[in-house]
């Protein structure tokens, strides 16, 4: 396995046997790279952080974080500033902390392979080309964590790197904002019931 930055992986019983849940959105610190595709991820978990009531700004575990109850679970909101090719770092110091398996961090993140206006459940899988999901991988030694896949499209002119640090178009806004609020209400599902009711609820939709 490549260098990835990080050290060995030991995920145990959270804090007096309270449910952990872990929702880590992907993207890139700093206001440069605000509203840029690479940080759907970041976009759904602030609407998350309002459904729950809570403020993202907690700066701990190479991250922003929140703390929060949800239904009996305590849920930890984390938004690495690692940037997003070292996320496992993040991924790992809040794991190690909490002692949360990976099946317990629920990940969101843009994907190219999804058209604008999808957004796709999965519990476990490949990084699929995103190096944040490749970083996470890398650093829990897993691919068997649960995310949340928002689509952002592929590039017209087959530029990935420009792409996905580019701004939306006005015109797409409309619908960037539907989707991350249903990304937002898919993690909720998923720390509720659980992860395969949020795939039957929101992978069948268009």
């Amino acid at each position: 396995m490549p260098d990835t930055g990080c050290s060995s992986f030991a995920g145990s019983v959270g804090p007096c046997g309270q449910a952990v849940w872990i929702v880590l959105g992907i993207g890139n610190p700093g206001w440069a790279y605000k509203g840029t595709r690479h940080n759907v991820g970041f976009m759904a978990l602030d609407e998350l952080a309002k459904l729950l009531g809570c403020k993202i700004r907690s700066r701990r575990f190479h991250s922003l974080v929140a703390e929060v109850e949800a239904d009996g679970a305590r849920v930890v909101l984390a938004k690495p500033q690692t940037f997003v090719n070292l996320s496992g770092r993040a991924a790992q110091a809040l794991a190690s902390h909490y002692g949360v398996q990976p099946s317990k961090i629920l990940v969101i993140c843009d994907d190219v392979n999804l058209p604008l206006g999808r957004i796709r459940v999965r519990a476990s899988g490949s990084d699929g080309g995103h190096n944040g999901l490749k970083s996470i991988i890398g650093c829990l030694g897993t691919q068997a964590f649960p995310r949340i896949r928002i689509g952002i499209g592929q590039p017209p002119d087959g530029n990935m790197v420009d792409y996905v640090l580019s701004r939306f178009h006005r015109s797409e806004l409309p619908t960037v904002r539907e989707q991350v609020c249903r990304a937002a209400e898919a993690a909720m599902v998923v720390i509720r019931e659980g992860v395969e009711a949020a795939m039957n609820r929101f992978n069948a939709r268009a």
